[in-house]
C-alpha cells in the first residue's frame, strides 16, 4: 500500500466511524447497520448485563443496540484513531471514545434505576473492505470509566 492509498484508506475509515456516531445518535438504524460487514461481531461483555454481551451479524447487532437505546437520547464521540493496516483491505483500529446517554423517566432502560450513563473508554475494531466500502467487521467496547445516575 503506497502512502497516498494509505491516506485515502485512513480518511475512509474515519468517515465510516463518524457516520457510526451520527447514525447511532440520530437512530438511523438502516444506514447504521450498513456500516457493518454482513457477519460482523459486537462485543460489549465489559459493559452489559450478564448474558447480553455479544451480537453476531449485521441485523442482530442493529436489533441488540436498538433495544438498548431506543428510548435514550445519545451522544457518541470518538477521536485519536490508531489505525494499523493488516493488508490493503483490512485494518485494526482503536478509537478513544466518550458517550453520554439519557433515558426518560417512563422509558425502557437496560438497567431499571439507570437514568444517565456517561462513559469513557475505547472501541477496538477491525475493518474490512466489503462492496468497495470500509466496514466494521468486529467491534469491542472497553470502558475506563462509567458514571451512572
Amino acid at each position: 500500500m503506497n502512502s497516498i492509498d494509505e491516506l485515502l484508506a485512513i480518511k475512509a475509515i474515519e468517515r465510516t466511524k463518524a457516520r457510526y456516531c451520527r447514525f447511532l445518535d440520530t437512530k438511523n438504524w438502516t444506514a447504521w447497520g450498513m456500516l457493518f460487514t454482513a457477519d460482523a461481531t459486537l462485543d460489549v461483555s465489559e459493559d452489559a448485563a450478564p448474558g447480553q454481551h455479544l451480537a453476531q451479524g449485521r441485523m442482530n447487532i442493529v436489533e441488540f443496540v436498538r433495544k438498548s437505546v431506543a428510548d435514550a437520547r445519545t451522544a457518541h464521540q470518538v477521536h485519536a484513531p490508531e489505525i494499523e493496516f493488516q493488508s490493503p483491505t483490512s485494518a485494526r483500529v482503536i478509537w478513544a471514545m466518550h458517550d453520554y446517554l439519557t433515558w426518560p423517566q417512563d422509558g425502557l432502560r437496560p438497567v431499571a434505576d439507570m437514568h444517565t450513563l456517561q462513559g469513557f473508554g475505547h472501541y477496538h475494531e477491525t475493518y474490512l473492505i466489503e462492496d468497495g466500502e470500509w466496514r466494521i467487521a468486529t467491534i469491542k467496547l472497553t470502558r475506563l470509566q462509567r458514571i451512572i445516575n
